[in-house]
């Protein structure tokens, strides 16, 4: 996983396919939150080939840390069969998504200035 700090309140996490996809959340989670100030993240699923429960359970973790914190997580990119999984499981409703990395970083700058 890469983080590259957008600036100072976005930053965005590409995940990859490999098996550490629950320790990168767990990493992005530990930094995004552990920060004196909690970015709003957006999250690069494009690489992503699989997600379980475990790695469902983890990004709903992350998403209520940065909403408690009053920020944001974008999850971008999602290939067909992950977006499948968000529409089964009924979290299509629970995230906030956009078509890829560069319409959520837009996405959160408009909401950032009204």
């Amino acid at each position: 996983m890469s983080i590259q700090r957008w600036s100072d309140q976005i930053w965005i996490a590409k995940l990859t396919a490999d098996p550490g996809l629950a320790e990168d959340i767990d990493a992005l989670h530990s930094q995004a939150t552990g920060s004196n100030a909690s970015p709003d993240v957006v999250l690069d699923l494009s690489a992503v080939e699989h997600l379980n429960s475990s790695h469902l359970s983890k990004l709903l973790s992350l998403r209520k840390a940065l909403v408690t914190a009053d920020r944001q997580l974008r999850l971008a990119g999602p290939s067909d069969a992950i977006w499948a999984i968000f529409l089964a499981t009924g979290l299509d409703k629970v995230f906030e998504f956009s078509a890829d990395t560069m319409t959520a970083l837009a996405e959160l700058q408009l909401d950032a200035s009204n």
